[in-house]
């Protein structure tokens, strides 16, 4: 057997891996998830009550959906811009000097550094400071998660739009400079046009990874199993709750916790397709 062969099966092997792994994910969610479901049917996605009272249990997800879907969507708008202008600096402005070498280390190691130090810096910095600023009285919040989640998201976005913007052929960008063209318009009339897939792609990837945050989101959202009505009001995510309570929960919580994941899977899984239609409209 020569080694194109065994480089095949090995890649096979690999790919067919990761598969099964991921048809176990689904398997065992939707075994977990079915008492609920069977419980409570469909109203279970679109109930705000949640009453572990044994003997008037009643479960519903819709205030950890919306504190999901709010906090994340929070956390991309804070970090759009940010991410695009670090992303711009670097690979465009300053690219190959010093300062971009700095900025670009910077960015990676913020994007190492794990979700409980976030977590930490936020409850004993970020809070007081929404505090002080009379946001919020306790200085958890929506507003507080999305803050946190927009900076650990940046890193992730940034990084990835650097990699695209260098990708543009520097003579599109050259033939854009003879004509007379600014820096400005070489940016958003060739630079952008032709990374903007890739900058998509970015904020989708960033986007992905602020709808699972846990540990910093559940130390700062204050943990309120309600919808939130405000920025500044305190809430709960998908991920938190199960954080929460899935090590003394038993029966038809454990289930009803369990349908929650699945349901963050699914959410996850139709961000991820609706990013790849998206970015396939814009190539």
């Amino acid at each position: 057997m020569n080694s194109d062969k065994i480089t095949k099966y090995f890649l096979f092997a690999g790919s067919l891996l990761i598969l099964v792994v991921a048809g176990g994910m689904v398997f065992s969610l939707v075994g977990g998830a079915i008492p609920a479901f069977h419980k409570f049917g469909w109203h279970f996605i679109v109930s705000s009550d949640w009453n572990p009272t044994e003997g008037r249990e009643n479960y519903g997800a819709l205030p950890f959906i919306a504190g999901t879907l709010i906090t994340s969507v929070l956390a991309l708008l804070i970090s759009i811009p940010m991410a695009f202008s670090t992303s711009l600096f670097v690979a465009e402005y300053f690219r190959k000097t010093p300062v971009a070498s700095v900025l670009s280390s910077l960015v990676d190691l913020l994007a190492g550094i794990p979700s409980i130090v976030y977590g930490l810096w936020g409850f004993y910095t970020l809070r007081p400071f929404i505090m002080h600023l009379g946001l919020s009285p306790q200085g958890f919040g929506v507003f507080t998660s999305g803050i946190i989640l927009a900076i650990m998201i940046i890193p992730y976005a940034t990084s990835l739009s650097n990699e695209i913007i260098t990708m543009v052929p520097n003579e599109l960008k050259e033939a854009a400079y003879s004509l007379g063209a600014t820096r400005l318009e070489v940016i958003f009339n060739v630079i952008v046009p032709n990374a903007r897939s890739g900058i998509v792609a970015s904020y989708i990837l960033a986007f992905g990874r602020a709808l699972g945050e846990t540990m910093a989101v559940t130390m700062l959202i204050g943990n309120d199993n309600k919808i939130p009505h405000s920025l500044f009001d305190t809430g709960n995510t998908m991920a938190s709750v199960i954080a929460n309570q899935f090590g003394e929960a038993d029966g038809l919580k454990l289930s009803s916790l369990i349908a929650i994941g699945l349901l963050l899977f699914i959410i996850t899984a139709l961000v991820n397709t609706a990013g790849k239609f998206i970015i396939k409209r814009l190539s």
